[in-house]
């Protein structure tokens, strides 16, 4: 039996693409960054809007002299988890840091984002208890649902009736339910009505935990995320996010309250059983944090730019998702179509990214532009025009 077998259906799905497609769009080569909104594709200067780069932050100044100072000063790598190899003071300054930046009792850093939410849910539920997940939710978070023994059950996305009615069908089961949610889905940028779900979590005594990696830095009056905009952090139980969104770098996070939080640094396996962060790593974050923290401008100018794009976009005939966030995606019907509307508007000077089913909601194929404070309306408004220039060029139709 030939081990590759079980990928058939992968092989021939990605030679479909290629057959409808100039490009693969899985592989993409940024051949050098220019700025955090520029850079050389294809040997071409390019607008860079397919990088989750929501502050601009990955090319700052501060987090570039940190990294570098640090790198001369303890070197680049820690070679080990922290569990077996002991933590630097910059790990226990960082978490430290983002508790107090998030009100927050306890915070655990972790290698990424994915194994943050990856390591959360699957330490939390155990086998007498049981998850609700929405629909939506990010593939870290349903990984993380199977590597627990917790009973699964989803709810329909941003459905807070549909999550009350779920709860209440278990609710003279024993065990904990937790609920996981996001701020903003990736997808489509839409905002889960928060207060909504906080009043069912109250009601049916569950456990809320919210992925933020979307809403960090973007959302809030300090950029704590739609909890924080929605007034109902203290209803909140664990926050998770990442920091290669608005912080710029990579890793990821939990902070929450509840006491017990520092057993999980002895039984969450992402954790334990992954090297730690290298220095820096993380003494850019924590330059990029202060910043996030100083400047909230960036926040106003990150929301500017993605009101432009999206009304612009709809008053262009264009499908977007319901909310202006820090993403804005165009909906499309056809994969083929899809495919060869991001083929044009790379070759006439913009990278987005193409999301294809099974990935995205409702099975609809999307060019994803994800939104910077560093983008200036000029370049917003190159977007819209590639966009429709590419549409010209492909003779394609946005008739709804």
């Amino acid at each position: 039996m030939n081990i590759f077998a079980k990928f058939d259906p992968l092989r021939k799905s990605l030679e479909q693409l290629k057959a409808i497609s100039k490009r693969n769009p899985f592989d993409v080569v940024v051949e050098r960054p220019l700025s955090a909104t520029t850079g050389i594709i294809e040997g071409r200067e390019t607008l860079l809007f397919g990088t989750n780069n929501y502050l601009g932050l990955s090319q700052s100044k501060e987090a570039r002299d940190a990294a570098a100072h640090t790198a001369q000063q303890l070197g680049v790598g820690t070679t080990g988890s922290r569990i077996a190899n002991g933590s630097f003071a910059l790990h226990q300054n960082l978490e430290k840091d983002l508790a107090r930046f998030f009100n927050r009792r306890s915070c655990m850093v972790f290698s990424t984002g994915y194994q943050a939410t990856l390591g959360m849910v699957s330490t939390l539920a155990g086998k007498d208890d049981i998850l609700f997940l929405d629909a939506d939710c990010h593939a870290s978070i349903y990984d993380g649902s199977r590597m627990s023994p917790a009973q699964v059950i989803r709810f329909r996305h941003n459905d807070a009736e549909d999550l009350r009615k779920r709860l209440r069908r278990v609710g003279n089961i024993p065990g904990a339910k937790l609920v996981v949610v996001e701020g903003v889905y990736s997808m489509l940028g839409d905002i889960i009505p928060l207060k909504d779900f906080t009043e069912v979590k109250k009601e049916e005594n569950a456990y809320l935990m919210i992925d933020e990696a979307h809403s960090f830095g973007v959302f809030g009056e300090h950029g704590r995320g739609i909890s924080e905009q929605e007034n109902v952090e203290a209803d909140v139980d664990f926050i998770v996010g990442t920091f290669s969104k608005s912080l710029g770098t990579v890793g990821g996070y939990c902070v929450s309250d509840h006491p017990e939080m520092d057993l999980l640094r002895l039984c969450t396996r992402p954790y334990m059983f992954t090297a730690s962060l290298p220095p820096e790593v993380i003494a850019a974050t924590i330059a990029n944090l202060k910043l996030i923290t100083e400047h909230p401008e960036l926040r106003q100018n990150l929301m500017n730019n993605a009101k432009r794009l999206y009304t612009s976009l709809q008053k262009a005939g264009f499908r977007t998702g319901p909310h202006i966030s820090s993403v804005v995606s165009v909906i499309l019907d056809e994969v083929g179509h899809a495919a060869a509307l991001w083929n044009r508007v790379l070759e006439l000077g913009a990278y987005v990214n193409l999301s294809l089913p099974p990935a995205t909601p409702d099975e609809h194929p999307l060019l994803r532009a994800s939104i910077a404070a560093a983008h200036n309306f000029e370049q917003v408004d190159q977007l819209v025009e590639i966009y429709i220039q590419a549409v010209k060029d492909t003779g394609l139709s946005l008739a709804k």
